[in-house]
């Protein structure tokens, strides 16, 4: 099995035995835990085209995002990881999905479908933002952490436990539950969203743009099959929109919507530059 090899050789070349204290958690795993085990999975993620087919056409699109959108984000000087992570931005050939999601060490994954649904380069760059603050936040790897236990996983390094490990690597990559996020680690990543964003050109509450489209558009009261994984690995769309707006109001920015244009928003250069590109 290719999963369990790769994660034989994360937890047992790569694995460090210290305890890494995360802020609402602990942290088995090192940032260069992080970063490895995010290359071998991202391998996995490239290597399954019929379940993340990477888009490859015109490839203006994906230049146009990584240079004006993710690398002006990372830029942000609130970024901590960004000499350590192998930050990459990549297109999920799939129109039939609303997602985007982040693996371990900065591997983002931003899907067809949102790309042809947003509206605004604030709503793309408030998205993947908070998939940049996931992996600054290191969800997936305290999620691990949280739901192994610390003392399986230290069992399974100095090979106690070995059926373990085979359990464990055999539900890594099942669709994309092993990514699901919840709602303390939502409400995180919308919040170091809104941080990072105050270093770029972006209005900062733009990570709710894309909760409010769908709010006005019906899905989310529908849960259509577009939406489903959304859900499934996002959760509270409604009630994040209400973090979001309080965070706007607690630093004296106007309330703006997903319908809204001008400064910070840039809905022309997205149509222009991404949508009408496809």
């Amino acid at each position: 099995m290719r999963i369990k090899r790769y994660f034989v050789y994360s937890f047992f070349v790569l694995f460090s035995l210290s305890f890494y204290s995360c802020d609402n958690g602990i942290n088995i795993f090192s940032t260069a835990d992080d970063a490895s085990l995010g290359s071998q999975l991202n391998a996995q993620v490239e290597g399954d085209s019929k379940e993340y087919p990477i888009y490859h056409g015109n490839p203006a699109i994906k230049n146009y995002i990584v240079d004006r959108i993710f690398n002006h984000i990372l830029a942000s000087s609130q970024i901590q990881y960004k000499n350590v992570f192998s930050y990459k931005l990549e297109i999920i050939d799939n129109d039939n999905t609303l997602n985007a999601f982040c693996l371990p060490g900065g591997y983002i994954y931003v899907y067809t479908g949102l790309l042809k649904y947003l509206n605004s380069e604030a709503a793309l760059a408030g998205v993947v933002a908070h998939e940049i603050a996931h992996a600054e936040r290191r969800h997936s790897t305290k999620r691990m952490t949280a739901q192994y236990g610390v003392a399986i996983l230290v069992n399974i390094i100095l090979g106690n436990n070995p059926s373990e490990l085979e359990q464990i690597a055999a539900n890594l990559l099942v669709g994309i539950g092993f990514l699901a996020n919840s709602r303390s680690d939502e409400n995180e990543a919308d919040q170091y969203s809104f941080n990072f964003l105050k270093d770029t050109r972006y209005y900062q509450g733009g990570v709710k743009f894309f909760f409010e489209k769908m709010r006005a558009d019906g899905l989310i009261s529908s849960q259509s099959n577009k939406i489903a994984t959304f859900l499934s690995t996002h959760p509270d769309p409604i009630s994040r929109i209400d973090e979001t707006n309080k965070r706007l109001n607690g630093a004296g920015i106007p309330i703006k919507d997903y319908t809204a244009t001008g400064e910070g928003i840039y809905t022309t250069e997205y149509m222009t530059n991404i949508r009408n590109r496809f």
